[in-house]
């Protein structure tokens, strides 16, 4: 018997090398190539199943990191633009199957009767194009538990206007949002920190959101930041005191919104260009206010 395990032993290790090989490769790849991710990884996630509460998820059409304990995503990153947007129909909400065994996947009936959307991070309007990629964002792990008035006024003005930029202006977006804190305001006023019915979601404090916002488009957009690239942040109340204006919660600058949550965005850029910039809220004009 021990000869007959070493025999296949010694034939099954050429096999299993180049095996291992091209999936390390391939993992490398997916990090590398990843344009949700050009300008960092703001709470340098990884795909460890260890990393429960920072589990880096890298998606065909966002990347996020993922929080076994909220049931929520700590933020979630993408790329805006002009071929990302279409008339792709809404599709259903449905759990995350690619989460590693052993986590949570969140329901949509977790949220049914909360008093709370299920409002989306990654918006599907920002990925229209096709029906796949429109259905690609109603997975739970890219949404929140999000008041309605934020989901459907300021919160949904300020998707918007980034799609119009990106429409009109022929901009390239680099977006990445999440939630922070925990106690929002759920449609009958009432302040709850968690829903849930058969998993626990936490409900959050706030929304934030921070925009770069770049000409055009090209093969390296790092190096196309400088010193007049603009930043948009936001941090909003996740309650119905929210109105239609997302502006009203544009006072603040990226450098705000890392305080706060103690990530660290577009660090790809070289600092001596980006942290400038990330100390200044927007001011822009912006048309109709």
């Amino acid at each position: 018997m021990a000869d007959i395990r070493t025999k296949w032993g010694r034939h099954r290790l050429p096999l299993l090398i180049p095996l291992l090989i091209l999936l390390s490769m391939g993992a490398a790849a997916a990090g590398a190539d990843s344009p949700h991710l050009t300008m960092g990884n703001p709470s340098n996630a990884t795909p460890k199943t260890r990393d429960r509460d920072n589990y880096l998820m890298e998606k065909p059409y966002f990347a996020l990191s993922y929080n076994n304990r909220k049931g929520t995503p700590n933020w979630v990153s993408w790329r805006l633009t002009a071929a990302d947007l279409g008339r792709a129909p809404r599709y259903s909400f449905y759990p995350d199957q690619t989460l590693p065994d052993g986590f949570t996947r969140i329901l949509p009936a977790d949220y049914t009767g909360s008093g709370f959307d299920r409002g989306h991070m990654c918006p599907h309007e920002d990925r229209s194009a096709t029906t796949e990629m429109s259905e690609a964002t109603f997975v739970m792990s890219n949404i929140i538990p999000q008041a309605k008035n934020v989901n459907e006024k300021a919160w949904a003005q300020l998707e918007k206007y980034c799609r119009d930029l990106v429409k009109y202006q022929k901009k390239t977006l680099y977006i990445i949002c999440g939630p922070f804190g925990a106690g929002g305001q759920d449609a009958t006023g009432m302040k709850r920190k968690t829903i849930g019915r058969r998993h626990t979601v936490e409900v959050p404090a706030v929304c934030w959101k921070v925009i770069m916002v770049l000409d055009g488009g090209g093969d390296d957009d790092i190096a196309r930041v400088n010193g007049r690239t603009r930043l948009i942040a936001v941090i909003m109340p996740n309650d119905e005191t929210v109105g239609e204006d997302w502006t009203r919660y544009r006072n603040h600058s990226v450098k705000d919104v890392e305080n706060l949550t103690g990530y660290k965005f577009f660090d790809k850029v070289p600092a001596t260009i980006v942290d400038p910039l990330k100390q200044k809220p927007d001011a822009a004009p912006i048309r109709g206010h």
